[in-house]
């Protein structure tokens, strides 16, 4: 006997409904969290210090000077930005260029991308950050005074990684602290990047289960993504359709009594 089209129907919506039922959950469940949660404490925020501020006293030397001394080891083609900062009480000019190396056309990254750090008052060029400088500069900008447990000096990083996309060589230095709080700092730049946290660690691995981008984390329009959605989409239109099949068999018996 040939089943009718209201069973595959009832079937597939079954099924569906059992498959995205877990997604479901799962983005219930991230929702609730992202709801819920205080981004400041994410980001740890609450965590940080104040950025130094420098004396308006000082004398500077000219950032011409600099990328005069720049260009006498590495040919500059052009200039990304040049910043004022703070390194442990002195300034510097943090400078980012790209030589004349030009750009990778598979990547479209410049291969010639270069981070320079050089005293604003003499321009001298320095190297990066040392893992003591490092260490430094991490517990001079989270508040309080925990006790550094590790440290680790990054130069290549995985797509999960809690520090990806982030400038790199970069020192992580961990607290010993109930936070579980790594600072990053970018050796080249001189400046603290990142804050990360338990609760930040909760809220990516939940963003992963939201996304399901289950490679990188971040792409909210990968095809696993899309397929979900029209499968939800199939699924709450099998169960009208169910509905309506449902009540109109309801109303025939009603007729025949």
């Amino acid at each position: 006997m040939a089943k009718s089209k209201h069973y595959y129907i009832r079937k597939a919506h079954r099924y569906l409904g059992v498959i995205l039922g877990i997604q479901f959950l799962l983005w219930t469940i991230g929702g609730l969290y992202f709801s819920w949660s205080d981004m400041d404490q994410v980001h740890g925020d609450h965590q940080k210090k104040e950025v130094p501020l420098l004396p308006s006293s000082i004398t500077l030397v000219s950032p011409s000077v600099v990328l005069d001394n720049i260009n006498m080891v590495h040919r500059i083609d052009s200039i990304v930005s040049i910043q004022l900062i703070d390194v442990l009480g002195k300034p510097y000019y943090q400078v980012r260029c790209i030589s004349a190396i030009g750009q990778n056309k598979q990547t479209g990254h410049h291969a010639g991308a270069m981070n320079h750090l050089a005293d604003a008052v003499t321009g001298a060029i320095r190297g990066p950050l040392s893992k003591n400088e490092a260490i430094a500069l991490a517990q001079s900008r989270f508040d309080g005074k925990p006790e550094v447990e590790s440290v680790q000096r990054l130069t290549t990083v995985g797509k999960h990684h809690e520090y990806r996309e982030g400038p790199l060589p970069a020192y992580a230095v961990r607290f010993r602290h109930p936070s579980r709080t790594t600072v990053y700092v970018a050796a080249e730049l001189g400046t603290v990047q990142k804050f990360r946290n338990k609760e930040w660690r909760i809220f990516d691995f939940l963003w992963m289960l939201h996304t399901m981008d289950y490679e990188g984390r971040d792409n909210i329009g990968n095809w696993l993504l899309r397929i979900f959605s029209i499968f939800g989409l199939i699924t709450v239109f099998s169960g009208f359709v169910l509905y309506f099949i449902s009540s109109r068999r309801f109303k025939r018996r009603s007729t025949l009594k």
